[in-house]
């Protein structure tokens, strides 16, 4: 028999009362979020829930770290909507379990650790830009359908959807002065569903959308051609919405660890992460990932165990199979009013305080980030561009930091000491402040402060070797460190060097 201790990963006890509090008021607040992204793709809403059930349970039992929360996350969901509008769900349901291999393999691989890359002013362009799209996908539902066409509400029907959608902001951000017992959303989900049906306004609910009755996620082979074209097809929004998924899923689970002061195994929530995702390509869900949101009300909430998650993914079951005739009534005013503050919340606008604190190319990297997320919806290729623009710019910043200090010995041999890294953008500006043919015959290079650090830094070593040696002239390479040293033995052939300690200069001679 196992400890409930060994069950959680916890060596403290587990307070039950609280993790199941805590796992209810999770799924309240899960359940508005995902019918809400399901119905922005297009999907029909019992989608999103199945997603929030598969990827909740089985992320919460056999994920990376406890307390973290995964669902039909928007971040994902935006991925796939291009998928969606030009070949259907069965395709996007494909690209899901797709995106599961690919995760398992990334933690398999333990590839995880790689979202160190991601530096701040990319995070900041890549959240707020999914703000942004959350925000301007919420306008939708001020248009209605006429004659096949969508255009704007207009008259008492605009007025309704916008009072509804105002009361529902209002009421998220006065419940939380006066308790914060039970979710603000919650609350003003069930009280403009009230005012709705007890005073028979006439507006768009979740029913207008789609049916929302069913059972246990059925068991469904997506229905496309196993041909190398369906591959072509699905594999790129397979990749990304795996890609933005880990990245999500292991920024969210690094907030965790600073919160609650553990460690949580990212390579683990990977795993996790793909297998609750390939049981959504087969088990009609839309996919998901950690939700921040979601992650930090069951923090607040008071849980650290796995048994919230377990809780919450259980209740959103229970509600499909025995309250679909209730969701379906929802008013659509009131998630849109719900999503609305959603984007609000997930908007760093403590990046405006600081904008004026960070260096000119952060700024034009979390611009650059957003801009590409609004416009393409492509958070992934947002983020990879990101990344690479970020490293361009330390790459340019750290050649430009080489300096290089010389003098004459008193045995006349000429020093050479380099400060900073030699690496291939740093190369031209190394070259350069060598005088090779006023220069002594004997030449000690000294890389006590610096470092040869890739392929291009050998090659420059060997060309200026062979620029001495011409003129019958003697480098020496000193203080190299052992990893510097091992690089260059590796690459012997090429360089025609033999790396021998002078027992005097402590120095490697490069001989014909």
């Amino acid at each position: 028999m196992f400890s409930s201790n060994r069950l959680f990963d916890f060596s403290q006890k587990v307070d039950y009362k609280t993790e199941i509090l805590a796992g209810l008021t999770v799924a309240m607040t899960m359940m508005p979020e995902s019918l809400s992204f399901a119905i922005l793709a297009g999907f029909p809403p019992l989608v999103g829930l199945y997603a929030a059930f598969m990827m909740g349970i089985v992320t919460s039992i056999f994920g990376g770290r406890p307390g973290l929360i995964s669902g039909g996350a928007g971040a994902v969901v935006v991925v796939v909507i291009g998928l969606m509008q030009s070949h259907g769900i069965e395709y996007v349901f494909a690209a899901v379990a797709m995106a599961g291999v690919i995760q398992i393999l990334v933690g398999l691989f333990k590839f995880g650790k790689f979202i160190r890359l991601v530096p701040q002013p990319v995070m900041y362009g890549f959240v707020n830009g999914l703000a942004v799209i959350i925000f301007m996908a919420q306008l939708e539902q001020f248009k209605t359908v006429v004659d096949g066409k969508s255009t704007w509400l207009v008259g008492e029907p605009l007025l309704i959807m916008g009072a509804l959608v105002a009361l529902t902001i209002a009421i998220i951000l006065v419940v939380p002065k006066i308790t914060k017992a039970v979710p603000p959303s919650l609350i003003a989900i069930i009280i403009v569903f009230l005012i709705v049906l007890g005073f028979g306004i006439n507006t768009k609910t979740v029913s207008d959308i789609a049916s929302v009755s069913g059972g246990f996620p059925p068991f469904h082979v997506p229905q496309i051609p196993l041909t190398f074209e369906t591959f072509k097809i699905i594999f790129p929004y397979a990749i990304i919405m795996a890609g933005v998924a880990l990245t999500e899923g292991l920024l969210t689970l690094n907030l965790v660890d600073e919160i609650t002061g553990t460690r949580g195994n990212g390579n683990r929530e990977c795993i996790a992460q793909g297998s609750a995702n390939i049981l959504n390509g087969f088990f009609f869900g839309m996919g998901g990932c950690p939700m921040i949101a979601q992650t930090l009300v069951n923090l607040t909430a008071g849980a650290r165990a796995r048994l919230s998650g377990i809780v919450a993914a259980l209740t959103i079951l229970l509600i499909i199979l025995f309250g679909a005739p209730v969701i379906g009534l929802v008013p659509m005013a009131a998630l849109t009013g719900v999503m609305i503050m959603v984007a609000i919340g997930t908007f760093e606008w403590v990046s405006f305080k600081i904008v004026n604190k960070m260096p000119k190319q952060d700024i034009i990297v979390g611009v650059l980030v957003a801009l590409i997320t609004i416009w393409l919806h492509n958070l992934a290729l947002a983020v990879l561009i990101g990344v690479i623009i970020s490293a361009l710019v330390f790459a340019w910043e750290s050649a430009k930091n080489i300096k290089v200090r010389n003098f004459i010995d008193e045995n006349g041999a000429k020093h050479y000491e380099i400060y900073g890294p030699l690496f291939f953008g740093s190369i031209t500006a190394f070259n350069e402040k060598f005088d090779v043919a006023n220069d002594p015959i004997e030449v000690i290079v000294d890389f006590k402060d610096s470092k040869v650090t890739d392929m291009s830094a050998i090659d420059a070593l060997h060309k200026l070797t062979a620029r001495y040696q011409q003129l019958g002239k003697t480098l020496h390479l000193r203080h190299l460190s052992n990893d510097c040293r091992r690089l260059l033995e590796n690459a012997g052939s090429l360089i025609e060097v033999n790396i021998d300690e002078d027992p005097t200069y402590n120095v490697s001679k490069n001989q014909e």
